[in-house]
């Protein structure tokens, strides 16, 4: 391979993304995955003859993608087919306490004024006015900088508008911060959820995180077929452009020569060649060794107390009564604080389980098709200790009762055969992403330092680059997608800016570089 060459370990949705702008420009471009389809964390399960989506569900920040496929002369709707959802998710307390919240601003404020106040409208009103401040900050001074760091952020805002870095709260937690908007501790618990999506605690993360309720006002959508055709279209479009992807192969190391990454060696003896290398996978794992002693030193350890979550995973086929699912529902716990000190401090399953459920044949009518069977993923937070306890049969049964019961005091009735049940547990995420303990977001955002900890897509070794949750801009789908957007981006400044001349014929019949 010439120095033009770009290796990408891992198809998830960085490594895609950043095979789709590589190719377009016309790099030579390979992805190794060790897996047998593109995805990474967006997985689905099988059950049964149907496909459950088993990974995110949530489809965000729609712009990120036209943007990197418009980039690419491609047009995202060509390859996809999505639905905007009116009701962004419905939340329940108990069988009479039920909250939708909605794409249509107003109509979210109409609802929380009926289920708990006008006062709490207005507070509502005051919060998401704040969250799209923090936002706006944020956008160009941090989030979509490829290297950022506290001192460029703050130079990005500029000591003239103080008052835009008082509002990002770095020093309290999003708990606390939610104290002063929400009097109603159920709308408290609603917003401080937030924190999970970087797989966090909302008593230690960062009051910035505020910033997701923007986010979510910015639309949410429903993909034709399940979340699993984004990572499909990346791959055909990539492929369209030129790009090669060799699946069921597994990176032994990345190769590091002269102090610089000249390509990976593959666990069947092949070495590919390469000028840069793109690592889409855990940057911890990296850190610690998981792909060869020399290039560790690109990214950071993560100690086992700074892990995020890991979750247990429930995909069924189930007949279900009572409760009006919609596509996202979210079911909570009745103490949220001994949730979190249940999965960080004591390292185990809670023992009321807030959780999430994706009703995956239903939108905004609240009903479903044919004979009332339905895909169903249940979601629950469990403590990243996969790499170090393997939960027994009786551990999952007793996971699977508490999330049942929970229901049940909702007001949903689950009913499911147990050989229509896919369980994943934290050993399960351990296997699929070695080296994490079956943590999912990379390091927890606890703290104000921590976003700055994440590595950027730029790393100490020349030549190798990383994309993924686990590194900056953060873990969700749209920032996924961005942080492989920027790893192109200085693959192809990096090289362009190197000066390189490439082969010709000289008079004298010398080949020269």
């Amino acid at each position: 391979m010439s120095a033009d060459e770009i290796v990408i370990v891992g198809a998830g949705i960085g490594g895609l993304s950043a095979a789709l702008l590589l190719a377009a420009k016309g790099r030579p471009v390979t992805v190794v995955e060790r897996a047998q389809e593109p995805g990474g964390k967006l997985a689905e399960a099988a059950v049964g003859n149907a496909r459950i989506d088993s990974g995110p569900t949530v489809f965000t920040l729609r712009r990120v993608f036209e943007e990197i496929f418009a980039a690419a002369g491609e047009d995202l709707d060509a390859y996809v087919t999505t639905t905007p959802a009116n009701i962004l998710a419905r939340h329940a307390w108990s069988e009479r306490e039920q909250l939708d919240l909605f794409a249509d601003h107003r109509r979210s404020v109409e609802a929380i004024g009926q289920f708990a106040g006008k006062a709490e409208a207005r507070r509502y009103q005051a919060f998401c006015a704040e969250a799209t401040r923090i936002y706006r900050t944020l956008e160009h001074s941090f989030i979509q900088q490829p290297q950022p760091s506290f001192p460029g952020m703050i130079g990005r805002i500029g000591w003239r508008n103080t008052s835009d870095l008082l509002r990002l709260n770095p020093y309290v937690s999003l708990w606390k911060a939610l104290g002063k908007y929400f009097h109603d501790e159920r709308l408290r618990q609603l917003f401080g959820r937030y924190a999970t999506y970087c797989g966090s605690s909302p008593f230690q993360a960062p009051a910035t995180l505020m910033l997701i309720a923007h986010v979510e006002l910015d639309g949410v959508w429903m993909i034709e077929g399940g979340m699993k055709r984004l990572a499909e279209a990346l791959q055909t479009a990539a492929e369209r452009h030129g790009a090669v992807f060799r699946f069921g192969e597994e990176v032994r190391e990345i190769v590091v020569e002269k102090g610089r990454a000249s390509g990976v060696a593959l666990k069947s003896g092949e070495r590919l060649r390469a000028g840069s290398v793109l690592v889409n996978a855990d940057s911890g794992a990296l850190g610690h060794g998981i792909l060869g002693r020399e290039a560790s030193a690109a990214a950071p350890r993560v100690p086992i107390r700074q892990r995020s979550l890991s979750a247990v995973t429930l995909s069924m086929l189930a007949r279900t009564d009572g409760f009006p699912l919609v596509r996202h529902n979210v079911f909570f716990c009745r103490n949220y604080e001994a949730e979190f000190r249940d999965i960080f401090q004591r390292a185990r399953v809670p023992t009321e389980p807030t959780t999430y459920v994706c009703a995956q044949d239903r939108d905004d009518s609240a009903s479903i098709n044919g004979d009332g069977s339905e895909r169903m993923l249940c979601i629950i937070n469990a403590p990243p200790t996969g790499d170090r306890h393997t939960m027994s049969e009786e551990e999952i049964d007793q996971c699977k009762e508490r999330t049942f019961s929970l229901l049940a005091r909702c007001g949903l009735s689950v009913r499911s055969e147990p050989e229509a049940i896919a369980v994943s547990t934290p050993a399960h995420f351990e296997k699929r992403f070695p080296g994490t303990g079956g943590a999912i977001y990379g390091a927890a955002s606890h703290g104000w330092r921590a976003s700055f900890n994440r590595p950027g897509c730029r790393t100490k070794i020349p030549g190798l680059y990383l994309a993924g949750g686990s590194v900056h801009p953060g873990p969700g789908v749209p920032m996924v997608a961005m942080s492989g957007q920027m790893a192109a981006d200085c693959i192809l400044s990096d090289s362009a800016s190197t000066g390189r001349s490439y082969r010709a014929v000289t008079p004298g019949g010398t080949s020269t570089r």
